[in-house]
């Protein structure tokens, strides 16, 4: 069941399951869309399928304009719209609280949890812009070291915004636990990733389920 949400700052569509597992979503967009992002919307049945609560959600930029990308400058403003997400489904939940988001999203979802471990469980970074196209020394992981949250990355094998050999580099950096699923043939949007959400589900559960593990990466 999907119904209309806004409450504590934070705008956007609910997915409560018939039989819920105690666990929660929290899923947002990247810089030129919004909840309602096909993607977003079917990864979001996905997980209310096996039992978790969803909140797809938009960031305050976007609450604030129907177009148009955000400015960096208001970052910040966006992290702690991730937050107030995240705090929002705690009033359904107690078990684990994975924090998602596509692009953009995922990116300030990341640089949330590096600063707050404790805002959630785990991380589901789809898409993550590692720098922009054809600026690969533009590097977008200054913070990589400092996550504590383990992290599935979903990445398209085709993603100008970085190749996975320049994706598992970064993940070195990170000292907890990292998982990659590559979408093979998908760009930036992803393509068919919502296809393959179960494994998608399976992973992130994985990563949930171990303590930290030192920089290793799940094959």
């Amino acid at each position: 069941m999907e119904e209309p949400f806004e409450t504590h700052g934070v705008r956007g569509i609910l997915h409560r399951p018939d039989r819920a597992n105690g666990h929660a979503l929290a899923l947002t967009h990247g810089a030129g869309s919004n909840c309602k992002a096909p993607l977003l919307v079917r990864l979001a049945h996905a997980f209310e399928a096996a039992g978790y609560v969803v909140l797809r959600y938009d960031l305050p930029f976007r609450r604030l304009r129907a177009k148009g990308p955000p400015f960096p400058a208001q970052a910040e403003r966006d992290r702690e719209g991730v937050a107030c997400a995240a705090e929002a489904l705690r009033e359904f939940v107690h078990g684990h609280l994975f924090l998602g988001g596509h692009s953009y999203g995922g990116r300030q979802s990341a640089m949330l949890a590096a600063a707050r471990p404790e805002i959630a469980t785990a991380l589901l970074l789809l898409s993550y812009p590692l720098h922009p196209p054809r600026k690969p020394e533009q590097l977008r992981t200054a913070f990589f070291p400092q996550l504590q949250l383990p992290a599935l990355f979903v990445h398209g094998t085709n993603d100008p915004f970085g190749s996975l050999e320049e994706l598992r580099a970064a993940m070195g950096l990170i000292s907890t636990r990292t998982d990659l699923l590559a979408v093979e043939g998908a760009g930036h949007d992803l393509g068919r990733a919502a296809d393959l959400a179960v494994d998608v589900i399976a992973r992130l559960e994985a990563l949930a389920s171990y303590p930290p593990a030192g920089g290793r990466m799940l094959s």
